[in-house]
């Protein structure tokens, strides 16, 4: 019941690997930005004890399809998520999701009107502004960085990668986040990345955070959405409920079996 990518589906923005394991109420993961689903597989075995978990890598990432014309862009991911639930028969599932995958399930549920029954944001991408000043910098000179020696580009995708890690991982499982990107296919997807990154696609769902709604139990809808950018940390907690407590953030996810990742 571990992580594999032995499902394939045809999306509008080409195929996308995906895989699932487990029994039990549904659970959908979603990577972010610059992983790919690889980066469950410490967990997904054990949330398959209580849960029949769902994952893939989003188009443009991993073992998904990649190509020149291909556009990955947030405003696409949201439509493939809707795409892969309605693929997968999923229509109200618990919903983890980290970084960029947070953007991509905010607009799947917001935009394009997705269920979730409980909802899990890490280090979510939500709001403007994004990234760091070499993400802006990258995407303001995609040109200059395409048809880096391999060598260069290897140190250039690894180095990324670590700066974007909060603990040390293993050697394996490092390289088998970067290797997806080191193909011909892979490192043109990787800058491709940085080239249809745009605000915009935030900025269309922030004006509908108050919309956001989950089921939980019968005592109302609680939702946290959790942000981090390098070492500023902020929560904010969107409570519409029938009741009047406020709702500690440790009982969102309380009894859900899931884990802090990165």
């Amino acid at each position: 019941m571990g992580w594999n990518l032995d499902e394939s589906y045809e999306t509008a923005a080409g195929k996308v690997a995906a895989g699932r394991a487990g029994e039990g109420p549904d659970l959908v993961l979603a990577h972010g930005w610059p992983w790919s689903s690889f980066s469950w597989h410490r967990v997904i075995p054990d949330l398959a004890k209580d849960f029949r978990v769902y994952w893939y890598d989003m188009p443009g990432y991993g073992q998904s399809a990649k190509s020149a014309d291909q556009r990955t862009s947030l405003d696409v991911q949201g439509e493939v998520f809707a795409e892969m639930l309605e693929h997968w028969g999923v229509s109200r599932p618990c919903v983890v999701a980290h970084d960029f995958g947070g953007a991509t399930t905010l607009r799947a549920h917001l935009l394009h009107k997705c269920d979730f029954e409980k909802y899990l944001l890490m280090n979510v991408v939500a709001m403007r502004p994004w990234g760091s000043d070499f993400f802006d910098h990258m995407g303001h000179h995609v040109d200059a960085f395409q048809g880096l020696p391999p060598h260069i580009h290897r140190a250039l995708v690894t180095a990324y990668i670590e700066g974007a890690l909060v603990n040390v991982i293993p050697a394996d499982d490092l390289e088998n986040l970067v290797a997806p990107w080191l193909t011909e296919k892979g490192a043109s997807s990787f800058y491709r990345q940085f080239a249809q990154a745009d605000e915009k696609y935030t900025a269309e769902v922030e004006p509908h955070f108050g919309e956001v709604r989950v089921r939980q139990r019968s005592s109302g809808v609680r939702t946290i959405l959790g942000f981090r950018w390098n070492e500023a940390v902020a929560f904010t907690t969107l409570c519409r409920m029938q009741s009047s407590p406020p709702c500690p953030a440790s009982d969102i996810c309380r009894n859900s079996k899931i884990q802090v990742l990165f």
